[in-house]
């Protein structure tokens, strides 16, 4: 149980971390569909307001005409009530409940009502407005909303202010902005259908080359293909280029360990048997032979181990050291191993190189080490940055190395002087390290200490200011 439980959670999470990633075909579609909806809803909503209004205006402008040819045709009686010059045109106002009405009140007289409201009578509510025609829905009659109009009018002959009213069912207005409500609706749910629908088309086949893509990863991973090599869109080249250019990589890098631990199991064979071929012929001087030919498989064990970690960091494009960082952790190192010799640096304390710090270190470490073991007392040390590359120079005040040997020193196991302890690797790491990360290293003369010049080139990280340390004349003994 306890081994199933961990199995059990990494499942979870993998499931968890599966779901809220998605399906990207989803997302499209998700945010297509409430982008859809939020810009049909505002416009529905926003063509409702207007086109209500539209027709409610409409309906406002009927009851108008209605109680301006009431106005026009009214006129004052002998008894000072209002009398009509002529009967209103709507029988309506003459059916008793009809929906339509009508009613003339003034201060100290009765009310004049359309035979229309029969028993009933219209509330008269305080003036809002004199001078304009004031509507309003009332919910004075149990049965229906009236839309009322009114207006105040003093009329010809009399002192007494005539509140005119015409009032008219709500049931015809709300039936006809229910029917474009209705129309909307439906007309607007069929559009957002159809932008989704082609908002999904539009995703899938939009997305459709990837699907491709994943075909061809899949066939490259069985084995039927070795590159992408399908006409895919514009925007997915890149992709697939990208793709291909890290299988070449993996490729190159795959071949690189194949061939590195083919050499070392070269390199390995022979000191095995020779020291199988001592111990089955019980030699005498087994022990030593064993000690040799130790010692020479700890050194290409050593030497492929790193030039596999160089190869293992080289991919990381963002690799970058502080090469007077890794110089001045060097200086203390070897300053403590060899008490006698003085490390001088110098140059562009800015520097960037574009390596991994621990390979950079590996090998300032190996040449400002062999300058230490193998000169007199002094190593000189100058960074400089050219548009292209660092360039970091290494002398020493030694005997130096022929012109002649200055290329087989660079041999696995090649020493001049045999009488120090090395492993005879040091150079030959440097060059590999160097050539992995488009370097290169080369010996020269020195001119100045007159022992030998090593001169590292790095490709440079980024362009920096030259910023130089106190200077002293090459030759002159520090102070």
């Amino acid at each position: 149980m306890k081994l199933r439980l961990p199995r059990l959670r990494r499942f979870w999470v993998r499931s968890a971390a599966k779901r809220r990633a998605g399906s990207l075909t989803g997302r499209m579609i998700g945010i297509s569909a409430l982008w859809i909806a939020l810009l049909l809803g505002l416009g529905g909503f926003t063509l409702d307001r207007f086109l209500t209004s539209a027709i409610t205006s409409n309906f406002d402008s009927q009851l108008d005409y209605v109680l301006t040819a009431m106005i026009s045709s009214s006129e004052i009686g002998g008894d000072g009530e209002v009398l009509f010059s002529r009967a209103p045109a709507d029988q309506r106002f003459l059916e008793t409940y009809s929906g339509l009405y009508f009613q003339i009140s003034g201060e100290g007289h009765e009310p004049f009502p359309s035979r229309s409201l029969w028993d009933r009578r219209l509330e008269v509510r305080p003036v809002q407005n004199p001078s304009d025609a004031y509507y309003y829905d009332s919910e004075e009659f149990p049965e229906a909303t009236l839309r009322v109009i009114e207006r105040e009018v003093r009329l010809p002959g009399s002192e007494t202010p005539w509140r005119f009213q015409v009032a008219q069912n709500r049931d015809e207005l709300d039936e006809q902005i229910g029917v474009l409500r209705r129309t909307m609706v439906r007309s607007f749910g069929i559009l957002a259908l159809g932008l989704i629908i082609l908002a999904a088309l539009q995703a899938v086949y939009g997305l459709w080359p990837l699907r491709r893509v994943r075909r061809a990863v899949a066939a490259i991973r069985s084995g039927e293909k070795a590159r992408i090599d399908e006409t895919l869109p514009r925007e997915i080249e890149p992709l697939v280029d990208e793709l291909n250019a890290l299988m070449e990589h993996n490729e190159v890098q795959a071949e690189e360990a194949r061939r590195h631990a083919g050499n070392l199991a070269h390199a390995l064979k022979t000191p095995l048997t020779v020291v199988t071929n001592a111990a089955t012929a019980r030699s005498p001087d087994l022990a030593e032979t064993v000690v040799r030919e130790a010692r020479t498989m700890r050194r290409q064990v050593d030497h492929h181990l790193a030039r596999a970690r160089a190869v293992g960091r080289r991919s990381s494009a963002h690799a970058r050291a502080p090469v007077w960082e890794s110089l001045q952790a060097v200086e203390r190192a070897v300053s403590k191993i060899h008490e006698n010799v003085t490390v001088d640096l110098a140059g562009d304390k800015g520097a960037m190189a574009r390596v991994e710090r621990q390979d950079l270190d590996e090998m300032l470490g190996n040449l400002i080490e062999n300058a230490a073991k193998y000169g007199s007392g002094r190593v000189f040390v100058t960074v400089t940055t050219t548009p292209d590359c660092v360039e970091i120079e290494v002398e020493d005040d030694g005997p130096g190395i022929p012109e002649a040997e200055r290329v087989s020193i660079f041999d696995r196991g090649a020493r001049l002087d045999t009488g120090k302890p090395g492993t005879g690797l040091g150079l030959a790491i440097v060059r590999d390290v160097a050539t992995i990360y488009a370097g290169s290293i080369t010996l020269e003369e020195s001119e100045d200490l007159g022992g030998l010049l090593a001169r590292l080139k790095l490709p440079l990280a980024e362009v920096t200011a030259l910023v130089l340390p106190p200077m002293r004349r090459r030759g002159q003994t520090p102070g």
